[in-house]
């Protein structure tokens, strides 16, 4: 399902040692998409918030941030699910 709603940001909820996040990280460098990488080890009151609104506590958890204020998350590094999301 394509989703062509204007994206604003895109969030990427990491560890320092998970190497799902690390595959993650490098793929959307590689694919030239802007992001910001919170590490959760590091910030528990984002990894306080990611729980929150997913409810999960592994990672790599995704936040797509929408021009109407929705979000959407991808749990998992999941390559075709972002693919698709972000048309690359």
């Amino acid at each position: 399902m394509k989703n062509n709603k204007s994206i604003t940001h895109v969030k990427l909820y990491s560890t320092l040692t998970c190497p799902y996040c690390i595959m993650e990280q490098s793929w959307l460098e590689s694919k030239k998409i802007q992001h910001e990488v919170v590490h959760v080890d590091l910030n528990p009151k984002e990894a306080e918030y990611m729980v929150e609104k997913t409810g999960q506590m592994g990672v790599p958890v995704t936040e797509i941030g929408y021009k109407d204020g929705k979000m959407e998350y991808v749990i998992g590094f999941d390559q075709t699910h972002l693919e698709q999301i972000l048309h690359v």
